[in-house]
């Protein structure tokens, strides 16, 4: 299938050229997905996992927030988001040898400090758990390294067009996404295939609108951005949040909440120099609570600090055309945060593929001190 890619100024950065061929990747890589998808399925059946981990540092942890509970509905299997960076620097809370678990890890890199750390934890004391393992990197530790014990072991490596080399995690962020749908849900490959097509010429589409929309609206950074989605995107307001916060170098500060966990509290960033940007879902039920929140932030604050994003028929700023649910139609409204958080770097003179140029922030983060877990009995017995 081929997918339009947008043209791009000479002068776009890396990461802008990421973000923009999204489309192009996804729709290259739906048939390899589908296949994918088939050989998973059957071995996942065949494995029976009682439990299923979804592990990542940052935004790869967010992966596992944004499907985590579509998943479970969907398959009746337990699902748990446990991102590395707790499960590395707390293994006593979740290392369990009494039920079959499969554990997924996501990694831009697979090299960084918590995959590595993480491996070596199953390898101690979870080597019976199965492992599956999404990466966009075939010559890292997490796609090469087989684990001593009876659990079973997949990996599957994303397209090269996902691998970004840009510091923000973009069309990595998004194809690993699609990847664990495919091979966690229970749709059919032929489905899967046609729904990664679908979202690619979405995607397309959307991102035209976007840019035009920056463009007219959103040019010049706020003093703070403020990201709400309600279930599966919620994961997706985090993951927005991150970007801007990153690509600006802190400069817009950035904060992220459900639409009905918002009151409670985290309301109080709101002033006349913040920007909201509101995620309305596709389901109707939650598509409620998400609009009676944006009407109470007109009412309050009025329109001009407001950004609605979501189905045509709710009065939109960004109209989005969904394939699915919210789950899988997740990375349509991860598009618009990417395009921002460029756009806000540039103005602010920041340079956007590398926004931390005295290190103090790295692309892949390492040098973390990797410190050998020998069990603790002692906290069981409390």
């Amino acid at each position: 299938m081929n997918v339009h890619k947008l043209d791009l100024p000479s002068s776009a950065s890396t990461t802008e050229e990421e973000i923009k061929s999204q489309p192009a990747v996804w729709g290259e890589y739906a048939a390899e997905l589908a296949r994918h998808s088939a050989d998973i399925h059957e071995w996942i059946r065949q494995r029976a996992p009682q439990e299923i981990w979804l592990c990542g540092a940052g935004t790869s942890a967010y992966i596992g927030e944004t499907v985590c509970a579509y998943l479970e509905a969907r398959t009746g299997i337990r699902h748990r988001a446990i991102a590395t960076t707790n499960l590395v620097s707390s293994p006593q809370d979740f290392i369990v040898t009494d039920r079959r678990v499969l554990v997924v890890s996501f990694g831009r890199s697979g090299n960084s400090s918590e995959t590595t750390g993480v491996l070596d934890i199953l390898d101690r004391h979870m080597p019976a758990a199965d492992r599956l393992n999404i990466t966009c990197n075939g010559d890292s530790e997490l796609a090469r390294r087989k684990g001593p014990g009876e659990g079973g072991q997949k990996t599957v490596v994303l397209p090269a067009g996902a691998h970004d080399q840009g510091f923000a995690m973009t069309a990595s962020f998004t194809t690993m996404l699609l990847t664990v749908l495919a091979c966690l849900d229970k749709a059919s490959p032929a489905l899967i295939r046609a729904s990664v097509r679908a979202l690619a010429q979405k995607a397309a589409e959307t991102l035209g609108a976007v840019e035009a929309f920056v463009a007219r609206r959103l040019s010049s950074p706020p003093e703070r951005a403020v990201f709400l989605g309600s279930g599966a995107l919620t994961g997706i307001a985090r993951e927005s949040g991150l970007k801007v916060l990153e690509l600006t170098r802190g400069r817009v500060a950035t904060a992220w909440e459900s639409a009905l966990g918002f009151r409670h509290g985290p309301k109080a960033i709101l002033n006349d120099r913040t920007l909201v940007v509101a995620n309305v879902s596709i389901h109707p039920h939650t598509r409620r609570y998400d609009l009676d929140l944006i009407g109470e932030i007109r009412r309050q604050f009025g329109s001009s600090q407001l950004v609605v994003v979501g189905p045509a028929g709710i009065g939109a700023d960004i109209e989005l055309e969904p394939v699915g649910n919210d789950a899988w139609s997740a990375v349509l409204y991860v598009l618009l945060p990417q395009l921002l958080a460029v756009r806000w770097s540039e103005a602010l003179g920041i340079t956007v593929d590398n926004p931390f140029e005295g290190g103090e922030l790295n692309r892949v983060v390492s040098g973390v001190t990797l410190y050998p877990y020998d069990g603790d009995d002692d906290v069981r017995r409390h």
